[in-house]
């Protein structure tokens, strides 16, 4: 066992011994670590279990996760609670959502598509939740931060990934890509934004509930921003049937709950062009981590992301330049991305 994690579980176990006065142990389960410096640990006693989250100090806002994890509860939303938290060790201990990831149940050999919709129509209630608070305390998703997403796309899969070389006029069609994109997300209805809303961060949990986690970056954004992680998940491929019956059960009760004021075909615009951002900063992170952080497993998902991309663009006559873009340099350098 390495030291913080022998520290993690000496200092959990305190904790649990003040709290609820059982003595837990110190026997860590490793539960994940992967995308992050966070690492997170169960301590199992009896029937009991907690979350050990290994989060350094130097690498890790923890205040802030803390700040929106107690906003979030005391608001409705479902996450877990903050038990107890060590700022200067960087360890916290939260409460148990189970192992029950929302992805392997969608996934499922029993699952039909029935039973699909409805596990998406039931992560969709848990998102009004979060678009239901005032989101005044999160940082903006504002043109910087969207534009930079965008910039991962460029700077990290086009050019160190795929070494290709942009001359200017890749860069401008690129650029006014971008424009577009970021336009669009500004001028959407401004909620709370989870920022990373999809089948792997979602629990399903004893009560029936959604369980929401890895929220910390959460921001104020724009309305379809979560929605489009969920439905078109960089991971996988849904019948567009059922995304657009999905999409059009959110838009009908984000109406009536006043998050979205607008008209089906202005909300299916917005919702599209949301994606493209999303997943041009997702195909960007994903070469990132490959390349940076030596995580190659993550370029498996970079056609499929792309493929979104060129797809939603596609319906779209005002994408055109950046359709041909595409085609011509863009698809022929892609099998050479494992290379």
């Amino acid at each position: 066992m390495d030291q913080r994690r022998e520290s993690l579980a000496l200092w959990a176990a305190e904790n649990i011994l003040r709290l609820t006065g059982i003595e837990a142990g110190n026997q860590l389960e490793v539960v994940s670590g992967d995308a992050s410096f966070r690492r997170y640990f169960r301590l199992r006693h009896q029937d009991r279990h907690w979350i050990c989250v290994d989060a350094p100090a130097d690498k890790e806002d923890n205040p802030r996760f803390v700040r929106i994890a107690q906003a979030w509860r005391s608001g409705g939303v479902h996450v877990p609670e903050v038990l107890a938290t060590d700022y200067a060790q960087g360890f916290m201990l939260l409460e148990d959502f189970g192992d029950c990831l929302l992805w392997p149940a969608l996934h499922a050999d029993e699952s039909s598509e029935a039973t699909v919709a409805e596990l998406y129509q039931r992560a969709i209630q848990e998102l009004f939740s979060i678009q239901s608070l005032n989101g005044g305390d999160l940082p903006l998703y504002d043109r910087a931060l969207l534009e930079q997403e965008c910039n991962l796309f460029i700077d990290w899969l086009c050019c160190k990934q795929l070494a290709l070389d942009l001359k200017a006029d890749d860069r401008r069609v690129l650029e006014s890509f971008r424009e577009v994109l970021v336009a669009g997300a500004l001028s959407q209805p401004q909620v709370a934004v989870h920022r990373d809303y999809h089948s792997r961060n979602l629990m399903l949990c004893d009560d029936g509930r959604i369980g929401v986690i890895d929220f910390q970056d959460a921001v104020k954004g724009p309305a379809t921003y979560d929605l489009v992680s969920l439905l078109r998940d960089c991971y996988v491929r849904w019948p567009a049937h059922l995304v657009e019956e999905l999409a059009v059960r959110y838009w009908k009760q984000a109406r009536k709950l006043g998050i979205w004021p607008g008209d089906w075909e202005k909300f299916h615009r917005a919702f599209d062009f949301m994606g493209m951002q999303r997943h041009m900063k997702a195909a960007g992170i994903f070469a990132r981590l490959n390349l940076r952080d030596g995580k190659p497993v993550y370029l498996d998902s970079i056609p499929n992301t792309c493929q979104y991309l060129r797809d939603v663009a596609g319906r779209y006559p005002e994408l055109d330049e950046f359709v041909r873009w595409f085609d011509q340099r863009f698809a022929p350098a892609l099998p050479g991305l494992n290379q």
